[in-house]
C-alpha cells in the first residue's frame, strides 16, 4: 500500500547489445566449461557453491565427464577453499579483475539462488557476455517480465541439472537462449530509454518539492521516528556520563 507517487523503478541501466557485440561473441563451439560468479561475503552466493557441490555438479559430472566448474569470487571463506576437486572438475578459482572475461569463454552459467532478492549481476553479465544461463525463480525474480530466458528456470534441482546439460550439448536451444538474452537486456535495460525519465522524474521533483514531502506522510512519519531516536540516544548518552 505504498503510494505510488514516491516510488520509482529503475533497473540497471546498460548499453544495448547491438551487432558488433554479437559479432564479438564467441561461439557455441569456442566456449566449453560452466561458471558461477560471486561475492562470498553474500550468503545467497555460498549457499548455491555448496547446493552445486552437495547435489546439482555430481550429476552433471556424470553425463559430462570432461567437464568442469569454474567458481569465482571474491573472499572465498576455508568452507568454500575446501570444496576444490580436480578429480571432480570442481575448481575453486577466486577473485577474477575480469569477470566479463571469463563469463565470454564460459557455454553456460550456472545459479542455483535459493533467496536473496533483486536484479542479479551475474545473470545480467551472462546475457552481456552471450552466455546462456540456468538459474532459479529466486535469481531471475523482476528480471524478464514476461519475456523467454536467456536458458531454463526450475527449483527443481534434478530438472536444474538436467537443463544444464541440455543447454550445454544442444547448439540450437543454445543459440536460442543466447538470443532470449540479448532482447532481455535490450528491452528492459537499456540506458538510452530508462535515463531521461528518470531524470525527468528528478527535476519535477525538485520543482514542488515541498509539497511531494508534504503529501509523503510516510516518509513524515520515518523522518520523525528517525528524529526522536537521535533525540533519545542523546538523553541517553547524557545520563551515561552523569552516572560515571
Amino acid at each position: 500500500r505504498i503510494d505510488t507517487a514516491i516510488l520509482c523503478y529503475l533497473p540497471f541501466l546498460l548499453s544495448k547489445i547491438d551487432a558488433k557485440t554479437q559479432q564479438g561473441w564467441k561461439s557455441f563451439e569456442d566456449r566449453k566449461h560452466f561458471t558461477i560468479i560471486g561475492n562470498f561475503m553474500h550468503a545467497p552466493n555460498v549457499d548455491a557453491v555448496l547446493l552445486l557441490k552437495k547435489t546439482i555438479w555430481k550429476y552433471i559430472r556424470k553425463t559430462l565427464p570432461k567437464a568442469q566448474l569454474h567458481i569465482y569470487g571474491a573472499y572465498p571463506t576455508q568452507q568454500i577453499l575446501e570444496l576444490h576437486n580436480s578429480k571432480e572438475g570442481f575448481l575453486i578459482k577466486g577473485y577474477t579483475t575480469n569477470p566479463e572475461e571469463v563469463v565470454q569463454n564460459i557455454r553456460v552459467v550456472l545459479a542455483p539462488l535459493q533467496f536473496g532478492a533483486g536484479i542479479k549481476g551475474k545473470l545480467t553479465e551472462a546475457m552481456i557476455c552471450g552466455a546462456p544461463s540456468v538459474t532459479t525463480s529466486i535469481g531471475a525474480e523482476g528480471m524478464h517480465n514476461v519475456l523467454p530466458w536467456n536458458g531454463s528456470i526450475t527449483d527443481d534441482f534434478n530438472e536444474f541439472a538436467d537443463k544444464a546439460i541440455a543447454l550445454y550439448t544442444d547448439q540450437p536451444v543454445w543459440e536460442q537462449a543466447q538470443q532470449n538474452g540479448l532482447q532481455i537486456i535490450n528491452s528492459l535495460y537499456d540506458k538510452t530509454m530508462l535515463g531521461p525519465p528518470f531524470i525527468e522524474k528528478i527535476k519535477q521533483l525538485q520543482q514542488r518539492l515541498i509539497q511531494h514531502r508534504t503529501a509523503n506522510f510516510l516518509g513524515s512519519l520515518l523522518q520523525h521516528q528517525t528524529l526522536q531516536s537521535t533525540k533519545y540516544m542523546s538523553k541517553w548518552i547524557e545520563t551515561k556520563n552523569s552516572i560515571q
